[in-house]
């Protein structure tokens, strides 16, 4: 396993051990990137207008597109050590 990959997914471990829940927006980024860097570029049919949730997962995915998978599990891993910081 590539040394990026293992700290993937230790940060995947670490932000369930996270003190407080980070905010909406941010969870929405660590959701898309996390997508990005295990599925790459988004796929399927977008949601209804009235499933906001899955909605707003599905555009936030969508604006990775044409991101490398390297670069959203780096994202992925600096947006992780920021929350662990300010804890």
């Amino acid at each position: 396993m590539s040394d990026l990959l293992q700290r993937f997914t230790q940060a995947q471990a670490d932000v369930v051990s996270l003190a407080e829940r980070p905010d909406n927006a941010t969870l929405l980024k660590l959701y898309a990137w996390y997508k990005q860097a295990s599925e790459g570029d988004v796929h399927g049919e977008a949601p209804g207008m009235f499933d906001l949730v899955a909605k707003k997962k599905y555009q936030a995915w969508e604006a990775l597109k044409g991101m490398d998978a390297d670069t959203a599990m780096q994202s992925y891993i600096d947006e992780v050590e920021r929350l662990l910081n300010e804890e």
